[in-house]
């Protein structure tokens, strides 16, 4: 029989149709199996379309998409919700929710986590290392790439090369090679150095010229060996903020939310410099909202917030590259929004982000999605903020960007607010768990471990008593706003 793929399309699903329906509708063969199985004019076909049916597991499908959907984020009430009711990043889920529903033989995955949030992700991540068939994955998320893969196959300079084993893995060997590769190299060029140095200076003497003419045919027989070599590595640099007294932000019974509905009640917080703070929770539970409060793009509704006067905020949100001007280059965004600045100092704040003299004068329209979030890094920060909220900001960075922005919050002398769907990002960047749940902001007690533990728990309790887990009819409105 032939070999079943299946990818996530690029254009997300819309419709009137459920999302549980949407997921059962990528089943093509069940579809037509159960309209056949309808249809007057092939009652002969009845046996064998009824046998087809139970070999494929059609009667569980229902139960099997749902659990994904579930996993997903997407909870009873929202499955049964129409599409179209659903933003783009939430329909992309249904999108990846189907393929992985189709069970194939292979699963291509293109980024599968971006339109994730965190516990999605973990969860993607402990479905695909059950997964009983074949997966090609592309993916910026070092985690995933360790906790869910057997091999990495690394395209460089045309060569396409596998390597057992996850990430960390794949770069310990690609290191040790290198390093191999380096002293053979160098052992070639000594041994080339000292032949060619007899040829020289016995090439034309006769009682020497056979000699010489036998090390330049072992000349002619050394392999051509050269060093690795490595790109320089990405560097990011943020600029050193002034120092401020604690606390910089304090939050007292302060409730949030849009118009006159609130979202967040009875958050009770402080923030001082040193603060590497994460916040946890579902997509549409009201991170977000709760970064824009710190922002200052939303006010309270109730309670009291204390922001030190002097307090400056470098806000990063992947969205905002809508807001970019394709026609104009990095160097028009800057200079706008560093008016008074000469254009030496326009150029340093690009270049800290990896925008040299080239690509900072490329139309935007015309730079990939990571020199994009490269430009927003560095909007967010020329005035040297304490304090940065970074909304997943590696979405579209690749490996080596992703770990550059690490090592550059690590040197940070400033206050972070991190949301990242990468659980690598969040254990190597904060020292502080808050969890955005239930209408609330609160600390969260534990790590990253205890985080998964605690999440596994609340999904065993919320099978037991048969309902969900996650309130995602409520998150997908409140992530329209968000």
């Amino acid at each position: 029989s032939r070999a079943r793929m299946a990818w996530v399309r690029q254009e997300a699903p819309e419709g009137e149709a459920s999302l549980l329906e949407t997921v059962l509708a990528g089943d093509t063969e069940r579809t037509a199996l159960l309209a056949a199985s309808q249809d007057p004019e092939r009652a002969h076909e009845l046996a064998e379309i009824h046998e087809r049916l139970r070999t494929i597991e059609a009667d569980s499908a229902p139960a099997r998409a749902g659990a994904i959907l579930s996993g997903l984020g997407f909870d009873a009430a929202a499955q049964a919700r129409a599409v179209r009711e659903f933003s783009g990043g939430w329909r992309m889920r249904v999108s990846l929710a189907t393929a992985l529903f189709l069970n194939p033989d292979l699963l291509l995955l293109d980024e599968p986590t971006n339109h994730l949030d965190l516990e999605a992700t973990m969860w993607l991540e402990a479905w695909l290392a059950k997964f009983p068939g074949a997966a090609l994955v592309v993916s910026h998320d070092r985690g995933m790439l360790d906790r869910a893969v057997e091999a990495i196959a690394h395209l460089d300079g045309g060569k396409l090369s596998l390597t057992p084993g996850g990430y960390s893995e794949f770069v310990r060997i690609r290191t040790e090679q290198a390093m191999q590769q380096a002293r053979m190299a160098e052992k070639i060029a000594t041994q080339r150095a000292h032949m060619q140095s007899f040829v020289d200076r016995f090439r034309a003497k006769a009682s020497k010229a056979r000699q010489a003419q036998a090390r330049i045919k072992a000349l002619e027989k050394l392999p051509q060996i050269e060093s690795v070599v490595e790109a320089a590595p990405t560097r990011f640099n943020f600029p050193a903020p002034a120092q401020l007294a604690p606390p910089v932000l304090n939050f007292d019974r302060v409730t949030v939310g849009y118009d006159t509905t609130p979202i967040l009640r009875g958050i009770n917080l402080s923030i001082d410099m040193e603060d590497r703070i994460a916040l946890l929770g579902a997509n549409g539970n009201g991170k977000s909202t709760f970064a824009k409060l710190v922002a200052g793009r939303l006010e309270p509704m109730a309670g009291s917030m204390f922001r030190n006067p002097k307090l400056r905020v470098g806000y990063f949100a992947q969205h905002q590259t809508d807001e970019l001007v394709l026609g104009d280059s990095p160097i028009d965004h800057m200079a706008r929004a560093m008016p008074k600045a000469i254009p030496s100092a326009v150029r340093a704040q690009l270049a800290r982000f990896g925008l040299d003299a080239d690509r900072a004068e490329t139309r935007v329209g015309e730079l990939s999605g990571g020199e994009k979030a490269r430009l927003l890094l560095a909007l967010a920060t020329r005035d040297a903020p304490q304090l940065l909220i970074l909304d997943e900001p590696t979405n579209h960075l690749d490996i080596d960007a992703r770990d550059a922005l690490v090592r550059a919050l690590s040197a940070f002398e400033g206050a972070v607010l991190l949301i990242s769907h990468d659980p690598d990002l969040v254990e190597l960047v904060a020292d502080r768990l808050w969890l955005v749940a239930e209408g609330g902001v609160s600390a969260f007690d534990g790590d990253m471990d205890d985080y998964r533990r605690w999440l596994s728990e609340r999904a065993r309790e919320a099978r037991a008593a048969n309902k969900p887990a996650n309130v995602s009819a409520q998150a997908a409105r409140e992530d329209r706003r968000d």
